[in-house]
């Protein structure tokens, strides 16, 4: 580790430098290294602020998180439990903003308090309409789930390339004595913002029910 702050160089040139390089190469490209290198300077040189490589997908984790609580601010949530399909659609998006974003910045750990301090006021929101504190919880663990898996499936598609999810080669390879597996073919292949706000309808319509 090195004995003293480098000069010129901040967390946030870092991180920057890092999700730029996630977005040309990916996420097995992104290390201390390659972003120092980025960077013109040596590793040991960012160790003072992120000590391995994780240390650094933390910082990018929580950054991703702090542009997701500054859209939510910028417009109106809507009521429980619409504003929980707002995170979702607001997560999903920065999540596509990036290649691999679902990959690199899911479960990784909020390294600024002042993230987590944010969300006081959604639910401080949610308690005073009447939303049970762990139910709000809940909600929005499963729907972050949601969205992990789904931007993880949509990115894997898209940028493993078209031939290897194809549709007309799907049906053809079934033939025709399973019409409702084709069938199913054509939902699980259909249009991805019409699946994603199919699947997000569900899950609010499931969560309306169980708080009415």
């Amino acid at each position: 580790m090195p004995t003293g702050r480098p000069k010129g160089l901040n967390r946030a040139d870092i991180v920057q430098a890092a999700l730029d390089l996630l977005d040309e190469k990916g996420i097995d490209a992104v290390t201390v290294r390659a972003v120092a290198t980025r960077l013109g300077v040596k590793a040991p040189a960012l160790y003072w602020h992120v000590e391995n490589k994780q240390a650094l997908l933390d910082e990018m984790g929580t950054e991703i998180q702090r542009r997701v609580i500054a859209e939510l601010r910028a417009q109106p949530m809507g009521v429980w439990p619409e504003s929980v399909a707002t995170y979702a659609r607001v997560l999903r998006r920065e999540y596509l903003a990036h290649r691999d974003g679902a990959r690199t910045f899911s479960g990784t750990r909020l390294t600024d308090p002042e993230v987590l301090r944010a969300q006081e006021p959604w639910l401080e929101q949610l308690v005073a309409s009447g939303v049970d504190l762990e139910r709000a919880v809940s909600a929005v663990e499963f729907v972050t789930a949601f969205v992990v898996g789904f931007v993880i499936e949509e990115q894997e598609r898209a940028q493993s390339g078209e031939p290897r999810y194809s549709l007309s080669d799907r049906t053809e390879m079934l033939g025709d004595d399973v019409p409702l597996v084709v069938e199913a073919g054509r939902v699980l292949f259909g249009d991805r913002e019409q699946r994603f706000e199919r699947n997000l309808d569900g899950i609010v319509d499931a969560l309306r029910r169980a708080t009415t």
